[in-house]
């Protein structure tokens, strides 16, 4: 399996894959690749999966692992592929992250432990998290800086750890004034911030890209949307990425504020890339109202999802 050690720094559009189900709630690995497919077509320079926007939380270990293998040997070096290997233990964390290394996974990423409301590790025990993983594999790291995760992570203690644990190098920046953030944890890092990244369905990205972001990790259903406004920016046309994002940004919105992570696979269903945009309980379906506004907006942007399977 390819380790695409030639391709780094990794940068550009690197979307999450949704954990595409059937009617039932079980998995449906043929739409998976379908859905895989689409979003390369689309213009992805990589894929994330397993994520919490994959509801990666409602899998099983073994579903965790076929959903890997299926999209690893399907992908079979297209486009780098990350792996979310997120879990309150180091052991298991790190034996999950040498496993998607040894199928190819170009990187890992890892939000700071915890589970539940209240348990939290303090900031040595979570130094120490992460530096049992990297020791375990040779792959970069990226750390989810996340709300769901409860964890406050500094900008002087991020930066600590990429100067001082090697594989640890990209940090998906999705916090409350990320773009402020960004740039302080720049300035701080320096070298050691291989991949500063825009997270939270790019509803901020025109701020984190000013910041100095180099990727966006967002939604999967358009990254043919999202590059018309990095593609741009990155090939110094500020101007034109700045009107791109004002014609994404409803889309973006919707999707952010209105339906999480249940956009992407009603957008999919609706173009035909996926038979069911099944999400599996509890979470529930997105209502038919809100369904019908994101089908709108969508339309008046013609992304290839909502064209790709017809």
């Amino acid at each position: 399996m390819p380790t695409f050690t030639a391709a780094r720094p990794f940068k550009g559009v690197f979307p999450v894959a949704p954990t595409v189900f059937d009617a039932a709630g079980a998995l449906d690995l043929e739409g998976q690749k379908r859905a895989i497919d689409c979003m390369i077509d689309a213009g992805s320079h990589g894929i994330c999966i397993l994520a919490n926007f994959s509801e990666q939380f409602v899998l099983t270990d073994d579903e965790r692992d076929r959903v890997m293998v299926a999209v690893l040997e399907h992908v079979a070096g297209r486009v780098p592929v990350i792996v979310t290997t997120t879990h309150f233990s180091t052991a298991v964390c790190a034996e999950r992250s040498r496993r998607a290394q040894d199928l190819g996974a170009a990187m890992v990423m890892i939000m700071p432990p915890y589970h539940g409301a209240t348990f939290r590790v303090p900031e040595a025990s979570i130094y120490d998290f992460y530096r049992g993983v990297s020791d375990a594999i040779s792959i970069p790291i990226m750390v989810q800086d996340a709300p769901v995760a409860g964890t406050p992570l500094s900008v002087p203690f991020l930066a600590r750890m990429a100067k001082e644990i090697g594989n640890l190098a990209y940090f998906k920046i999705e916090v409350p004034q990320a773009a402020a953030k960004l740039r302080a944890l720049i300035e701080a890092g320096g070298a050691a911030i291989e991949g500063p990244w825009d997270g939270e369905e790019a509803i901020t990205l025109m701020a984190d890209l000013d910041a100095g972001a180099t990727g966006a990790m967002t939604g999967g259903a358009y990254a043919d949307g999202i590059r018309q406004i990095t593609d741009p920016y990155f090939a110094g046309d500020r101007d034109a990425a700045m009107d791109a994002y004002q014609r994404w940004l409803p889309l973006i919105n919707y999707e952010n504020r209105q339906c999480g992570l249940a956009a992407c696979k009603a957008l999919m269903q609706e173009g035909g890339v996926i038979a069911h945009e099944t999400v599996r309980a509890p979470l529930p379906a997105m209502h038919p109202a809100t369904r019908a506004g994101l089908i709108e907006i969508g339309r008046r942007l013609d992304p290839l999802v909502l064209r790709w399977g017809k």
